[in-house]
């Protein structure tokens, strides 16, 4: 067997992201900025996003897809193109990542959001990595869903087990002040002490200017509003944007505004060929995508947006106001989030519970005469410069190499069909 030769590192990321594209994103901008501080590194991402390779990254990182899933509520996943009983798919995704894990051999393994996988889909992997000399480290979002849920579903699943088992370190995408994990989701002690507070990851400052944005969508009223409603990947934000299409002509009534609506690629194309036909005749322009949604945030005068992490927190680091309306579920999280976003006086938000034409056109009605966000005031937004930071000191920590004659033994087939 050939050595890794002048090779760099190696860091294995999983990403199972099978409603939108908020961890897929989170992770990519962590692998880029891993590899933009170890430039002879390489990074490969296992994900099973329906878009695959969605985000561009450096220059080192590749993707490999798995079969999509769909959580359909805790502890209950869909296959969401093959038409395959479930377990036969889960078993499918299980063989490949340990296979491709093992012939990868990595340096660092970061695990995001499921310390054990979906249904335990990870566990064959880290018991094999095991004997490897191999760091692994979870990544976690800071809120996942209502502790209750969490700690039956981590005790059920074995989650819990699977971080005293295989992980080194365990990284937080948030603040400690914000949403203590440890307290909310009753960690052991043994395991408390692995947790690293790294911040809210966000990316970098774009170069773009904005003002272009807002001379493209006001050059008719200069005096307008510029609002932009965005929900991430979209799968499941028709709702917030038929009810701000309602909303519209009671809102430009009241004040001038032009609105750009985001739906996201996910968004089912009937959703949104609906949106684009009603938009017809108001002051709304509707987009399926765009390269490059901070520089859409910072031009708005009030982003409208789901309560996901990625969105939740780049409105944050642009500046601006924010109306957050979660999504009522599957989980708690994005509901979670926007009401401790709101204590802080970071955003306003909505209850979905609450969401309709009239209460959304008097939540933004309001949300244009709050003040823009200072910066001084919004939390850490440096966790993706920390995080790396504490993945770099993984590959220093990383122990030595087996000698080549023991290689074969650890990754031979003994150990696959193990």
């Amino acid at each position: 067997m050939t050595g890794r030769g002048t090779a760099g590192p190696r860091l294995l990321v999983y990403s199972q992201d099978g409603l939108g594209l908020g961890h897929l994103r989170r992770t990519t901008l962590l692998v880029s900025e891993f590899l933009t501080a170890l430039p002879n590194a390489s990074a490969l991402t296992i994900s099973d996003s329906p878009l695959g390779q969605f985000f561009s990254s450096a220059d080192g990182h590749d993707y490999l897809k798995l079969p999509s899933i769909h959580k359909a509520a805790p502890g209950h996943w869909n296959a969401v193109s093959l038409v395959l009983p479930v377990a036969d798919v889960f078993a499918i995704r299980r063989e490949i990542i340990r296979s491709v894990a093992l012939t990868y051999r990595p340096d660092v393994v970061l695990v995001d959001h499921m310390p054990h996988g979906a249904m335990g889909e990870l566990v064959p992997t880290l018991e094999a990595l095991s004997r490897l000399p191999v760091r692994v480290v979870l990544g976690l979002r800071d809120i996942l869903d209502a502790p209750e849920v969490v700690r039956d579903r981590w005790q059920l699943e074995g989650a819990f087990d699977a971080v005293e088992q295989h992980y080194d370190e365990v990284l937080v995408y948030g603040s400690q002040d914000v949403f203590d994990v440890a307290a909310q989701y009753s960690w052991p002690a043994t395991i408390s002490k692995r947790l690293r507070y790294c911040g809210y990851v966000t990316a970098a400052d774009s170069p773009n200017s904005s003002g272009g944005l807002r001379t493209r969508y006001l050059r008719r009223r200069p005096d307008s509003d510029l609002i932009v409603a965005i929900a991430g990947g979209g799968a499941d934000g028709y709702r917030l944007f038929d009810t701000l299409l309602d909303a519209v002509p009671g809102l430009v009534s009241q004040r001038p505004c032009s609105i750009v609506i985001v739906t996201g690629p996910l968004m089912p194309a009937p959703e949104g060929l609906d949106l684009m036909r009603r938009a017809r005749g108001l002051p709304v322009h509707v987009l399926r995508s765009v390269s490059d949604t901070r520089r859409y945030l910072r031009a708005a005068d009030l982003v409208i947006a789901m309560a996901g992490y990625n969105t939740s927190v780049e409105s944050l680091g642009a500046a601006r106001r924010a109306l957050l309306v979660p999504r009522p579920g599957p989980s708690a999280e994005q509901q979670m989030r926007a009401r401790l976003f709101a204590e802080r006086g970071w955003v306003g938000w909505l209850p979905p519970a609450q969401l309709s034409p009239e209460t959304l056109q008097q939540a933004i009605a309001k949300a244009l005469t709050m003040p823009a966000t200072a910066p001084a005031s919004v939390p850490d937004l440096n966790g993706r410069i920390e995080a790396v930071r504490y993945l770099n000191a993984a590959v220093e920590q990383r122990p030595s190499l087996p000698t080549p004659d023991l290689v074969p033994a650890l990754v031979g087939p003994q150990l696959i069909e193990s």
